[in-house]
């Protein structure tokens, strides 16, 4: 209790609240497509690989519109783009409640979803940017369980469309952003963090080899989360049948699992680093995600592999983003964006490769064991990468240290001139 008292005096607890909610319901937004795919998929008889690309758009033009948002933080504050970002998404749920009549419609739709998987980089730097680094493993961690929004997606969105029509929901979704609107503009404080840079120094990240490694294990970790958040009320309802609301609810199990263990795996990063617990994470999400392909024929099985499955996926959300501040703890928004950017382009792999699966060969095995493949590539970078971030910025298994850029970041924001603090 006392080393979390000591963590919520260290920063600005409103600010990180008012970030997790905000990033709580433009994760639920974004993924709305993919809770309401088997009630789209049978109004236009769509198939398998129809049904995949389209849960694929919402993840790619979020991933593709992370970056843009990241910079404009910089410029005019987190806590202003985060407000911009908001009301954009309200008129563009209006949109689908108003004009949503076809497939290419919803395509279009899809793109306008994007715009809530923006929130990602500005949200966590804003939640974590009061925290010194000691605490920002834990700060990103609550701040990144609003990927819990995908769980308000699954369980609210498919009984809601049942009762009142899909189109229905975007209306509704478009006033629940008041609530995080409201709060973010009377609780949160834009963070001390902020370094007024060129653009060419905002976006150098994007040309660094960590940035891109970073980027890639990603792909794995939130990748995989997004990816099958939005593929899974799609794969219950046809690989077992259950109706469209069941499906809902079973990913619900799966998705709460891997936002609940995010925090966890930024408290336990801060703790034994976050090289260590992106490792086991990588294995534990390789044999799971093959174990589901195998699966298929119990749902049980298939459940509860996904429920452990999540689990791994979520702490390593938050391992990897224990690291990111210590790499780069003045850009820290701009830095989570690209590399967020390029972790959700890698979920769109995940339904596209599920659906072509499906349709070409009758199963979604080949789907699963795509990515099963992926991530042993991403688990060999990582202990290839590791050894040089040991020896540069990190202590031996990814724990912040003392004399890295971000403890004198720290230092310069938090303790007086001529006062090092090595705590």
């Amino acid at each position: 209790m006392s080393k979390f008292s000591a963590f919520a005096r260290s920063g600005h607890w409103p600010t990180l609240a008012a970030s997790f909610l905000y990033f709580d319901f433009c994760f639920a937004i974004w993924v709305l497509n993919g809770a309401m795919g088997p009630f789209i998929s049978e109004t236009y008889g769509l198939t398998p690989a129809q049904k995949g690309f389209m849960v694929s758009v919402p993840i790619l033009a979020g991933a593709l519109m992370r970056f843009p948002l990241g910079v404009l933080s910089q410029y005019i504050g987190r806590k202003n783009a985060a407000l911009v970002e908001m009301g954009l998404i309200v008129l563009a749920l209006g949109f689908g409640y108003l004009f949503v009549d076809s497939y290419d419609s919803v395509l279009a739709m899809g793109v306008l979803l994007g715009i809530a998987g923006a929130s990602f980089g500005v949200a966590l730097s804003l939640g974590s940017g009061w925290y010194p680094p000691q605490y920002k493993g834990l700060a990103m961690g609550i701040a990144g369980a609003g990927n819990s929004g995908t769980v308000l997606a699954v369980l609210f969105a498919p009984p809601l469309a049942q009762a009142h029509g899909w189109q229905t929901v975007y209306g509704l979704a478009a006033l629940t952003m008041l609530l995080p609107m409201a709060v973010m503009l009377l609780a949160a404080k834009e963070p001390p963090d902020r370094e007024h840079q060129s653009l060419r120094e905002h976006v150098a990240c994007l040309f660094e080899k960590d940035g891109w490694a970073f980027s890639l294990i990603y792909v794995i970790t939130f990748g995989g989360f997004i990816g099958l958040s939005s593929v899974l009320p799609t794969y219950f309802h046809d690989q077992f049948g259950v109706t469209k609301i069941q499906a809902g609810q079973l990913t619900m199990l799966a998705t709460l699992m891997g936002s609940a263990v995010r925090v966890l795996g930024g408290w336990i990063s801060d703790r034994v680093g976050g090289v260590s617990t992106l490792s086991g994470v990588l294995v534990l999400v390789a044999l799971t995600l093959a174990a589901c392909g195998f699966a298929g024929g119990s749902l049980p099985v298939t459940t509860l592999l996904f429920m452990l499955c999540f689990a791994a996926l979520g702490a390593g959300n938050g391992a990897l983003f224990q690291l990111v501040p210590l790499r780069w703890p003045l850009s820290t928004a701009v830095a989570g964006s690209m590399i967020g950017e390029v972790g959700a382009l890698g979920g769109g792999f995940l339904p596209n490769a599920m659906g072509l699966s499906k349709q070409y060969t009758g199963s979604y095995l080949a789907g699963f064991l795509a990515f099963t493949a992926l991530t042993l590539v991403m688990l060999a970078l990582l202990r290839v990468v590791q050894r040089r971030w040991t020896r540069t910025w990190a202590e031996k298994g990814g724990r912040a240290r003392v004399g890295t850029p971000a403890v004198a970041a720290r230092d310069a924001l938090y303790y007086p001139a001529g006062i090092r603090h090595v705590g």
